[in-house]
């Protein structure tokens, strides 16, 4: 039988509780960490800011995939399946337009 563990007590400051929005994300590796720059992208703008960086182990990056999947799966249980936009599904941010 696995001993049940308290549950984590999450303090989140004022100013981290109203949040950044990204709509990009760049994705750098070394061979003991993920980087992930979190970014905003302007329609048509030729550079983008990074607003936060988080730096993560390759295994809390692969816990972090785990998580994400299984709350896509749950998310789109409620509301439906989540629809990507353009001809690039793998691509993050905002594309050009012809």
């Amino acid at each position: 039988m696995q001993e049940q563990k308290p549950p984590l007590n999450i303090e989140i400051g004022p100013e981290q509780s109203e949040g950044i929005y990204a709509n990009g994300v760049g994705i750098h590796h070394t061979p003991s960490e993920f980087i992930l720059d979190f970014l905003r992208v302007l329609p048509g703008a030729q550079k983008a800011k990074v607003f936060t960086r988080i730096i993560m182990t390759p295994q809390n990056v692969i816990l972090l995939r785990n998580a994400l999947d299984e709350n896509i799966r749950k998310y789109e249980e409620r509301f439906g399946k989540i629809k990507i936009f353009g001809k690039d599904e793998k691509e993050i941010g905002f594309t050009k337009s012809n």
